[in-house]
């Protein structure tokens, strides 16, 4: 598996080769597909934490939005369902930045 260092080379070069002049067709299509892929990929995660969230919001009939809010400020405790939720909550928020990032 390709570590985050390595990626990160890699794409120092195709920056490197770009500034050159060094791009294709061949290049800009494949990195559209990069993206479109990896895009896909993040929405498919997205629905998936959106139905684990849901099953809370219904539970506690609160807005995930809403509970992150009170959680973080400390007003709802530690209950593990809470701990769950905040994580759940976290990774949709983490993987919203990144589908703007995709989208940008």
């Amino acid at each position: 598996m390709t570590n985050q260092a390595e990626i990160i080379n890699q794409l120092k070069v195709l920056e490197a080769l770009s500034q050159q002049g060094g791009y294709s067709d061949i290049l800009a299509s494949s990195l559209r597909k990069i993206i479109h892929q990896e895009r896909d990929h993040i929405q498919q995660q997205i629905r998936e934490l959106e139905s684990d969230l849901q099953v809370f919001e219904q539970q506690y009939q609160l807005s995930s939005a809403e509970f992150y809010q009170q959680f973080t400020r400390g007003e709802l405790g530690d209950k593990t369902d809470f701990v769950e939720w905040s994580a759940f909550y976290q990774m949709w928020s983490d993987l919203q930045a990144r589908l703007a990032l995709l989208q940008s």
